[in-house]
């Protein structure tokens, strides 16, 4: 193979021979010319072969979508009149002089242009992964883990690995993955690096990790995935959760800013755009305020209720972008009844946790709070939940031997990706989405 080209740089070869590698995305046939569309994973370029260049247009004749080739090519300005302006590469185009077949390619089991429902979606999941749309999802996804990693190294996080077998769930719940493990004993799907976050923010302070969870729920909807990539952090020697909020407003800011320089032709190719963000601080309100809001403005008393209903969410979201400048609302202070036993309670609020959730375009993105750090304090909490402290004996050497205030988030990636991108279902922001129907294929055909 000669030496190679990617599309992304053609322009610095106008008026050169070149090699370009990649697949053939759509074949067009016009009289004595052969178009190909070329893909490789840094864009897209057309290609044409011409009468003059024979063997050329005999090899472009026989293949088809997702063909493997390596062409041999001049680069070439097009005419002013046939300029593309809106098109990737739109002003230049390929001329071929010879191409060679690395691998066939079937006929795909779909038109690779139309509109597919979810299930076909993920039926062939292999091969829609490589339609511009899903590219598209998948490199802005990628650009926010990026981002995530790079704003918090700014900040002073060490990033660590977090298990994925635990004995006992984080949030001490039933709804977990449970398997055979060694010796005759039982063990769990991680849902979440919670109680090893706290661990480690007693190590290097400020910690963030990303991976996957498992959720054992039998949701059957849009907004829900029963494994799901997580990105949380925590951090010590806070004041309250108000530096928790500071914080996830400076790393908001900083994806829009990141997302805007590096992923633009994604979120064009969507459709989507970027975040409302305000200046100043984004804006906040107890539970409790948000319901009286919810029943000044809707007629619906949801003044009792201990959480936000999904329409609740949406309310909030919709109310927040029309009149206060934002698609972020943080509603904070949720009944401690209601929270995990390691949420501090607020003393200045009693019955009530310094907890909050981001919301964002009509869905909670994360959920955080301050944690309890008093070793007796913990201990009475988890008492107080219905747990035996015994089964946390692991966890609790932390606090029995001294770890400051701390406090941290964890946030669905698969949520914030499609909220982003204003996708309608959560399950087309997962490479291979698995719920409670599907692990790659449907469990059941009839589900």
């Amino acid at each position: 193979m000669n030496e190679r080209v990617l599309i992304k740089d053609l322009h610095d070869h106008v008026a050169q021979e070149v090699t370009v590698c990649g697949w053939v995305d759509v074949r067009r046939d016009h009289g004595k010319l052969v178009f190909l569309d070329l893909r490789d994973r840094s864009g897209i370029v057309q290609a044409v072969a011409l009468p003059n260049h024979a063997e050329a247009v005999a090899v472009a004749q026989t293949v088809r979508s997702e063909y493997v080739v390596e062409v041999r090519a001049q680069v070439n300005k097009r005419p002013e009149r046939m300029v593309k302006p809106e098109q990737h590469n739109g002003d230049i185009e390929l001329e071929l002089l010879a191409i060679t077949v690395l691998n066939v390619a079937q006929e795909l089991p779909f038109d690779k242009d139309t509109d597919l429902n979810i299930d076909t979606n993920f039926d062939y999941r292999p091969l829609t992964l490589r339609r511009t749309r899903e590219r598209a999802i998948f490199i802005v996804q990628a650009e926010i883990i990026r981002a995530y990693r790079e704003f918090l190294h700014i900040e002073d996080f060490t990033e660590f690995q977090a298990p994925k077998i635990v004995g006992d769930d984080a949030e001490g719940g039933a709804e977990v993955f449970r398997f055979d493990y060694f010796n005759g004993r039982m063990a769990s799907l991680a849902t979440s690096p919670q109680l090893y976050k706290q661990i480690m923010a007693g190590v290097y302070e400020r910690v963030f990790a990303t991976g996957t969870m498992f959720r054992a729920e039998r949701h059957a909807t849009s907004r829900h995935l029963n494994e799901i990539a997580m990105l949380d952090l925590e951090m010590a020697f806070i004041n309250d959760h108000h530096d928790l909020l500071r914080l996830m407003e400076r790393m908001m800011r900083y994806l829009n800013t990141y997302l805007a320089e590096h992923a633009a032709t994604e979120f064009t190719t969507m459709s989507a755009v970027l975040p409302l963000v305000p200046e100043g601080t984004f804006p906040t309100m107890k539970l409790r305020e948000a319901q009286e809001l919810i029943k000044k403005e809707t007629g619906k008393d949801k003044t009792r209720e201990p959480d936000l209903e999904p329409e609740d969410e949406r309310f909030l979201c919709d109310y927040a972008h029309e009149h206060l400048g934002s698609d972020y609302v943080f509603v904070t202070h949720f009944p401690s009844s209601k929270r995990p036993f390691y949420t501090l309670d607020d003393p200045e609020d009693e019955g009530f946790s310094r907890s909050f959730d981001l919301l964002f375009r009509g869905v909670e993105i994360l959920s955080g709070s301050q944690r309890v750090h008093d070793y007796a304090t913990l201990v009475e909490k988890i008492k107080g939940k219905g747990l035996d402290p015994e089964k946390f004996s692991y966890y609790l050497q932390a606090f029995k031997y001294g770890i400051p205030p701390h406090g941290g988030i964890g946030m669905g990636l698969e949520r914030l990706t499609q909220k982003m991108l204003g996708l309608e279902n959560v399950k087309e922001a997962a490479l291979f989405p698995r719920d409670m129907n599907r692990i790659d294929t449907l469990l059941a055909k009839d589900s």
